[in-house]
């Protein structure tokens, strides 16, 4: 699955890379003023969806935890690239940050491509999260709470790992960190999102960490929602509480915590986060 996943990433990457005018239409500014493509990002999204679609194929895995991958990381990178593409035009006079400043445009009457990401990213969660409570069974009572706790573990990784993508490779090594683990101790359909998950990141981590391309929101929302849905496959019941719980947290603590001044300021954090970067 990982070197599926990876391939897809590299192929997609490499077609935008020699499609004429792309390069005019995706460069855009990092934190360090180098014009980088979100070539990356799309080539990510490709391998995010690409995985869920061969899981579909493995003789072992059930079909729902495919289409559920499938669903979920098809509505984040497609909500991730229109946010990508709009840049902001759409948020009024001053720009919408976090998920206050967008509800609050909202409130306003303005609907800025957050509040749209919220919406579809949401919506593709829920998708995704009631395919896999079904796929586990139960009671009526049981699948409705199974289909909300995954449905939130699917879209708080989506835009967690968003979140994350402030600095080259970042997104990519937060997948890595979470999914490793996955492959050790998970069964079926966890495992084997959690291997593509690892081969789409690792295909996009050279070119992001030499400042090449970016992940931007399309990318990170689809390798996030990716991740997201390894961690809401998985059997353990607990893991899955603790993966919502978790997300849920970091994602609110954004509004008034910078991730990068927390990494910066914590040695290991920051050893791991300038790993290879230029």
């Amino acid at each position: 699955m990982a070197l599926v996943a990876a391939g897809a990433t590299g192929a997609g990457n490499l077609v935008l890379a020699l499609a004429p005018g792309a390069a005019r239409h995706l460069g855009r500014v990092n934190f360090h003023g180098r014009t980088v493509s979100l070539r990356g990002g799309l080539g990510a999204a490709a391998g995010a969806v690409t995985a869920g679609a061969r899981l579909g194929r493995a003789c072992a895995a059930p079909a729902r935890p495919a289409l559920a991958a499938v669903v979920a990381t098809a509505a984040a990178g497609g909500a991730g690239l229109l946010d990508d593409l709009d840049q902001g035009a759409h948020d009024g006079p001053s720009p919408a940050k976090g998920l206050r400043g967008h509800l609050r445009a909202l409130a306003r009457g303005r609907v800025t491509t957050g509040v749209v990401k919220v919406a579809v990213i949401g919506s593709g969660a829920l998708v995704g999260g009631v395919l896999l409570a079904r796929g586990r069974g139960g009671g009526l009572v049981a699948t409705v709470v199974d289909a909300a706790g995954s449905a939130v573990v699917i879209a708080s990784w989506a835009n967690l790992l968003n979140l994350l993508d402030l600095r080259p490779g970042r997104a990519a090594k937060a997948a890595v960190v979470v999914c490793l683990p996955l492959l050790a101790g998970a069964a079926g359909a966890s495992r084997l999102l959690a291997s593509g998950a690892l081969g789409t990141a690792a295909a996009t981590l050279p070119e992001d960490l030499m400042e090449r391309t970016m992940l931007g929101d399309t990318g990170a929302n689809a390798l996030g929602a990716l991740v997201g849905t390894a961690l809401a496959a998985h059997p353990c019941r607990l893991l899955r509480a603790v993966a919502a719980g978790t997300a849920t947290a970091l994602v609110l603590a954004s509004e008034r915590v910078s991730f990068t001044q927390v990494i910066e300021s914590t040695p290991l954090l920051d050893a791991l986060d300038r790993c290879g970067r230029l």
